[in-house]
């Protein structure tokens, strides 16, 4: 029996620990000599325990691989995944987040790995449509419209924001227009997808969350008429 693993429901967004009861992991393995090697098809079927959700997602993961001692496969390199159920493992934002930030952040969410450059272009795009937006920051070059941020939010976030930008090829990029699009590591892609992904949550939606619990305390105070 494998450890349990912690997973978030695509469907649902509820947070699990997953045991073998609700996961189905199989290979398939090529082992016809072919132009490009051996390889092997990993497939993961997840039910959801979640009672009001119970769906299942499904993922295939493809590697390079080669033959172990005895009869089992071993898995090399990873070459490439896919998310088929749900076709893609995004977030869903709330409508509150202006559509076309949530549009590019979801294209760059699916196209990840089948296309990291086009997904890195989406994700430096929304970066900055969320900086003028929640910040309205003075438009100009993404990297100094992040310069322009310093001195207005905390430390950690700031320098996470700074870190992905001096990453390789994403540092470069941010030097030119967003909407060049440009080579791009596939870990890159994903670390920026990652950035915006944990910026929509600590800004938008902390502000609307806040929003709604002072609104309640007004509310609650207004309704006992207090002086």
């Amino acid at each position: 029996m494998k450890d349990a693993l912690d997973w978030i429901c695509p469907h649902c967004e509820h947070a699990a620990a997953i045991t073998d009861e609700r996961r189905l992991e199989e290979q398939h393995t090529l082992y016809i000599k072919n132009a490009d090697g051996r390889r092997t098809l990993v497939t993961v079927f997840i039910v959801c325990p979640n009672p009001k959700c119970r769906k299942f997602s499904l993922t295939a993961i493809l590697f390079d691989s080669r033959s172990g001692p005895g009869e089992e496969d071993v898995l090399v390199t990873r070459l490439q995944g896919w998310s088929l159920i749900p076709s893609t493992a995004s977030k869903h934002f709330p409508d509150y987040i202006p559509k076309p930030i949530r549009e590019d952040y979801e294209e760059a969410h699916s196209i990840r790995e089948l296309s990291p450059k086009a997904s890195a272009t989406l994700s430096r795009r929304c970066l900055q449509g969320i900086l003028r937006d929640f910040w309205k920051v003075k438009s100009g070059r993404l990297v100094d419209e992040i310069d322009q941020l310093k001195d207005r939010i905390d430390d950690v976030t700031w320098g996470a924001i700074d870190a992905v930008r001096k990453l390789g090829n994403i540092g470069a990029h941010m030097e030119k227009d967003i909407n060049v699009i440009v080579e791009v590591d596939p870990e890159e892609a994903v670390l920026l997808v990652g950035l915006v992904e944990t910026l929509l949550k600590e800004w938008y939606v902390a502000r609307e969350e806040r929003r709604v619990r002072m609104a309640a305390v007004t509310d609650a105070a207004a309704s006992k008429k207090l002086p």
